[in-house]
């Protein structure tokens, strides 16, 4: 059974005065355990797509099924224990708050999970490290780098152990140095402790990086091929 699977998925935005289709009647499906590339350029649907497939977003038409189950018929209690227990997430603008540090940022998800307070700290420590910034524990997240904050945001999107994680343009607004060692994190986390990545980008290099790409053009899927060989980068972040 997939963990996700999508038929003839369609999206049309309405503010009442207009309709406009983003997605047109997609159909896909992910194992658990995949890490998947979807590729296509600005406009073409796919963060939209990452929005329906992460609850963040309601689909128009068409079926989702997470989990072997219809994504409508899951309750909203059920869907918030989706997004914080079994999603995490991390998107190009890092989303931190700047004025609270590391520790902080990456404790956030917890609040809303049913783990006792006494474990945050362990298991918010425990993510830092997985990506090596326990240096930077302290730290406010405006006192780092571009590379160190989308670090802290995948250690924020780790911390409650997710099935899957769904990464939009992780690697937008970095170097090609920070970006690698982003993507090899990834890697690790996909190949290493068996986490489903679904990676949203435009970049070919970054998508060469997973083992299938997902190419989506004005809302509908150009093709859907596995990677023969994914590319590795060698940034030297251990995960643990």
């Amino acid at each position: 059974m997939p963990l996700i699977e999508v038929k003839e998925l369609t999206k049309v935005y309405d503010d009442g005065v207009v309709k406009t289709p983003v997605l047109h009647g997609v159909s896909f499906s992910i194992e658990k355990g995949e890490f998947v590339a979807i590729m296509g350029p600005s406009g073409s649907g796919k963060s939209t797509l990452l929005h329906l497939l992460g609850f963040l977003d309601d689909y128009t038409d068409g079926s989702y099924n997470f989990s072997g189950q219809d994504a409508k018929s899951y309750t909203g209690d059920e869907v918030a224990h989706i997004r914080n227990k079994k999603l995490g997430f991390i998107f190009q603008s890092f989303n931190l708050l700047s004025h609270a540090t590391v520790l902080e940022n990456v404790r956030l998800p917890l609040l809303y999970s049913n783990i006792p307070e006494s474990e945050w700290d362990t298991l918010a420590l425990k993510a830092i490290d997985s990506v090596g910034l326990s240096h930077r524990t302290s730290f406010d997240s405006a006192q780092l780098s571009g590379g160190e904050r989308q670090r802290v945001a995948i250690a924020r999107a780790l911390v409650c152990s997710p099935e899957v994680i769904f990464a939009d343009e992780p690697t937008g607004n970095l170097d090609s140095k920070s970006g690698g060692a982003v993507i090899e994190i990834l890697q690790k986390l996909n190949e290493e402790l068996g986490h489903t990545i679904i990676l949203i980008t435009h970049e070919t290099y970054t998508a060469e990086h997973a083992k299938r790409i997902i190419r989506i053009k004005d809302g509908l899927i150009e093709s859907d091929t596995q990677v023969s060989s994914p590319h590795h980068t060698n940034g030297g972040i251990l995960i643990k």
